[in-house]
């Protein structure tokens, strides 16, 4: 994606998300406690598909539980395989 996205976290709410022409994109999560979270969740509208969207929200998230040192569970099949892509290209370096 090449124009910055302004992203969102709602903590009450759980999600972070941007709005971009009026359409929504989100990533939710559950707070487990004990440090752990469960991103359960990605959802990009049809007309927002395909500009790296998911990967900024996914990005964004992966990026507040490890500054809060918590632990991710990929409940969402995305998230999953954002994160197996991410192991991947490291051991690759």
């Amino acid at each position: 994606m090449k124009e910055a996205l302004a992203i969102h976290h709602d903590q009450a709410g759980h999600q972070f998300e941007t709005i971009i022409n009026g359409d929504r994109a989100y990533l939710a999560y559950m707070d487990l406690g004990k440090q752990t979270l469960d991103i359960y969740r990605t959802f990009v509208p049809n007309t927002l598909r395909g500009r790296g969207i998911a990967a900024a929200l996914t990005q964004e998230a992966l990026e507040y539980a490890e500054d809060l040192g918590y632990t991710v569970i990929p409940s969402c099949s995305y998230v999953e395989r954002y994160i197996e892509s991410r192991q991947r290209h490291a051991t690759k370096k």
